[in-house]
This record gives C-alpha cells, structure tokens and sequence, in this order.
C-alpha cells in the first residue's frame, strides 16, 4: 500500500486569499450619521408605498452597473436635482449594481473586479464600494442594488433602502433565506422564462423565518436565525417569449399574487425583455406602465429603468468613454429626466 498522502479537497483550487472583515471595514469606513439617516427615511418610504400607505410611486434608476465612482457620482448629483422636482408624485432611488450575474462568463461587476482587468482585487472592491455608497447617500440619494453573493450584505447592506433578487437567482433557496434576513426590502424578478410562480414562491419563502450558514460582523461563519421579510414583492421583467408590463399581464400577475394571499403591489422593470433587450424601448414600456397608473391601476407601485449620464453600451477596454455603461445598453440622462417629469405631470392630475 502506498503510504503517499491522496489529495482529495481542493483539487482545482489555485489559492486562498484572506478578506477583510465587515468589522474591519465598517471600523476603516464608518458610516456617517446623514448616510444613517438616508438609509433609514428612504426604507420606511419605500415599505409604505409598497404596502400602499404612500401614493407616490418608485423609481429605481440609474446604471446597469457601476464601473466608474467619478461618473456614478455625477449621476447621483444629477439625480439628487430631479428627485427634488418630481417628489409630489415620485420616490426616485438610485441603481447601484455593483455585481452582475453572467450567463456565461464575463465581467461579474465592481466589487469581483473593480480594476476592470481580471486582477480581482476583491477586498479593494468592497472597499470602494462602500465609499461610493456613503458618498452617494451623503448627498441625500438613496440606493438600490441586486443582491447575488451571499457574504457581501454584510459589508454594505447597511447603506441600501432597496434590494433586487435578479430573475437567475430567484430560484435559488440560498437567495430566498438571504433576503428573509436583509434589513431594505426585497424584490424578486420573474425568472427568464417569465414564469411568476417561481417569483411568488420566492415571495412567500423570503417572509418566513430561516435558519441558514452565513458570517457574522466578525467574519465568523455562523449559524444565522432570521424572522422575515415583510416586504418582499414581486417585479415583472419580461420573459424569453415576451414582455409582461402590458395591461392583460399586469392584471394577471396581480390576479396570482391575490391568490396568493400575497399584496397585488408589484413593480416593473422597463429594461430586460419587457424592452426585448433594447434599452431604446425602455421608455416606451415606462410611458405604458404610467398610463396603466394614470387609468387605475394603482398596484403598480414602481418602475425601474438602466439610465446613465450619456446613452447605449460599450465594450470593455483600455480606453473607455465616461459616462456609458459597460454591460447593458441604458437610456441618457436627459431622456431620463424627460420621462420622469412627463410621468409627475401625469400622476399630478
């Protein structure tokens, strides 16, 4: 018999790092006291409109994902201005995507490769990340982002009034017991195929208590006990087949969260496939939705759009154009505002 050692665990694994802990970056980027106070107003506006105590309506906007604090800070800025403007009738909270799922392989977002060159300085990811989040909420903008690695809430969630479950990952049992403990709410996406059923059991699933392994403040691994998320909802983004945002969809999504026992409150994403993937629909899809609003149906409570300070997508290089997104094609600013201001307009009355 051979006395040699066998390796049977990691077997294609190339190397370990350490990564900071959230203490250890909280201690080294402490939140400020008007990034608390952001943070904490924009949660309770966002769960009172959800659970219609609050007529306005929500508009989640920004980037498909961020890749550049300079340009996602001047969009902020930009969009602390419209806010102001169309508050009467609008809660607009900022897109702060900083991981992207991939269907295959690709760029997998800011915080996995915030040097943009398959460095994956990840530590420095989570590091940036959250400074740019206190930057952005210090100007009095609130933020949105998708939640896809389990371990990263615990880095920045304290500064996000609203989270996504993206329409890959609603599926996912780790993603439903994950957002039973998230403290923003949570929206699932209907999954690619535009099944809602999937999304609604996600629903259901993420309002109940959890016992899950997860790491502490500490960076501990730990057994982490949740009660629930109140305020999980549902988001329509079209599916593989066809869009969802039209009326006969909507009414039917509703329909099924009644039955449910779930809220018919539901918010629609303008980009994705209900633009069939062409970010130059999306304010078509955003104009229809409005109107849908304008006729009744006040359980559409928000709408999300992938919006950046100049318009479409480029290609990740050396020599990048600011301003324009890295992944998904997104609308411009001005068109953005234009929307937004037609929609105050039209909810106004």
């Amino acid at each position: 018999m051979n006395n040699k050692k066998m390796q049977l665990d990691d077997i294609n694994v190339i190397s370990f790092k350490p990564l900071i802990t959230p203490d250890e970056i909280r201690q080294k980027i402490p939140l400020p006291q008007e990034s608390a106070e952001v943070v904490a107003q924009s949660r309770q506006i966002i769960a009172n409109i959800l659970m219609g105590k609050d007529p306005r309506k929500i508009i989640i906007m920004g980037p498909c994902s961020i890749h550049d604090p300079k340009s996602a800070l001047e969009y902020a800025a930009r969009l602390r201005i419209l806010a102001r403007e169309v508050s009467e009738t609008l809660f607009i909270v900022m897109r702060t995507y900083f991981e992207k799922p991939r269907t295959t392989v690709g760029w997998k977002g800011f915080i996995n490769d915030p040097q943009l060159d398959n460095s994956f300085k990840m530590n420095e990811g989570l590091e940036k990340a959250r400074k740019l989040l206190i930057e952005i909420t210090k100007q009095g903008v609130p933020v949105a982002t998708e939640s896809l690695d389990p371990i990263t809430p615990q880095y920045l969630a304290e500064l996000i009034s609203w989270t996504a479950i993206g329409a890959r990952t609603t599926e996912s049992q780790t993603h439903r017991e994950l957002s039973s403990g998230l403290s923003s709410p949570v929206g699932f996406k209907n999954n690619t195929d535009g099944n809602i059923e999937v999304a609604i059991n996600a629903i259901k699933s993420s309002q109940r208590p959890h016992h899950f392994l997860g790491i502490d403040e500490a960076g501990q691994t730990s057994i982490v006990a949740t009660r629930g998320n109140s305020y999980s909802h549902l988001i329509l983004r079209g599916g593989k087949e066809h869009p969802n945002y039209d009326a006969a969809s909507v009414k039917s999504a509703q329909l099924s969260l009644e039955k449910a026992g779930l809220l018919k409150n539901l918010i629609i994403d303008c980009s994705h496939d209900n633009s069939l993937k062409d970010y130059r629909k999306q304010p078509q899809v955003f104009r229809n939705c409005i109107e849908q609003i304008a006729s009744g149906n006040q359980h559409i409570v928000g709408l999300m759009l992938e919006s950046h300070l100049f318009s479409g997508k480029q290609e990740l290089s050396c020599e990048l154009k600011y301003g324009v997104s890295i992944t998904d094609g997104c609308i411009d600013f001005d068109e953005s505002t234009n929307l937004c201001h037609w929609a105050y307009q039209i909810l106004r009355k």
